[in-house]
């Protein structure tokens, strides 16, 4: 896996549906994040885990309605 090249992940919004695209640094490590929905103006939260070893980036999208901290 290159730590200088970004990496465009295609996902949809828990809460409307659309179909966004989001870059991951693999520079950064694990990320826990919100994204906003572009369509709908909501939060979307992004858990982010490198797999060096399998060099692979997983990318999860939580649709829990709690607070975020």
């Amino acid at each position: 896996m290159n730590a200088d090249k970004l990496y465009d992940a295609g996902l949809r919004c828990p809460h409307c549906g659309h179909r966004i695209h989001v870059s991951i640094d693999p520079s950064e490590g694990a990320q826990d994040y919100l994204d906003e929905c572009a369509a709908c103006g909501s939060d979307i939260h992004l858990i982010v885990k490198i797999d060096e070893v399998a060099d692979k980036i997983f990318v999860r999208v939580a649709s829990d309605d709690e607070n975020f901290y």
